[in-house]
C-alpha cells in the first residue's frame, strides 16, 4: 500500500519570502507561515494557538511569491512534508520539517490601490490566482475559463 503525504494550510506570512537561485538559475523561496486556531476553554474564554510552518516554493511558485507575497499576506498552500537533517559546526544533528508547496492561492482581498498584492491584470474571470504549480508556473490548463453560473 502506498502512503499519502499531503498538507493543506491557510495562514499568514511571518515575513517576506526569501529567494535564492541555484545552479541553472532554478529559484527556491522560503518563508514562515502562521496558522492560528481559536477555541473556548471551559470558562468560555477564547484561547488562540499559533503554529509556525516553513514553506518552500520552487521555480514558478518561488518567482510568484517573491513578486506578490509579503509579510502578512493570507494564502492557501498545498504540498507535502519534508524533513531534512544535517550536522551543525559542533557535530550536533539538526532537523527541519518543511512544507514543499506545489499549489498556492493568494487569499488577500483584491484592492484597487497600488498596494495590492495581486498582479494586474488578473487571469480572465478570476478573483484569485488559482492553479499555479511549482512545475509549470502558469495557471492550470484544465481550469474552466467561463463564468460561474452563480
Amino acid at each position: 500500500m502506498r502512503g499519502v503525504n499531503r498538507v493543506i494550510l491557510i495562514g499568514n506570512l511571518g515575513k517576506d519570502p526569501e529567494i535564492q537561485y541555484l545552479e541553472k538559475n532554478i529559484s527556491v523561496a522560503k518563508f514562515p507561515l502562521a496558522t492560528t486556531e481559536t477555541h473556548k476553554d471551559k470558562n468560555g474564554k477564547l484561547i488562540s494557538q499559533t503554529e509556525w510552518h516553513i514553506i518552500v516554493l520552487w521555480r514558478g511558485l518561488a518567482e510568484l511569491a517573491q513578486k506578490y507575497l509579503h509579510k502578512g499576506s493570507l494564502i492557501y498552500v498545498e504540498g507535502r512534508l519534508r524533513t531534512r537533517s544535517w550536522e551543525d559546526r559542533e557535530g550536533n544533528k539538526k532537523f527541519a520539517t518543511e512544507i514543499v508547496a506545489d499549489n498556492l492561492i493568494m487569499l488577500d482581498k483584491r484592492s484597487d490601490n497600488t498596494g495590492s498584492s495581486f498582479p494586474a491584470p488578473l487571469p480572465p474571470d478570476s478573483d484569485t490566482l488559482e492553479g499555479f504549480s511549482s512545475t509549470e508556473g502558469t495557471p492550470g490548463e484544465d481550469e474552466p475559463t467561463g463564468s460561474l453560473p452563480f
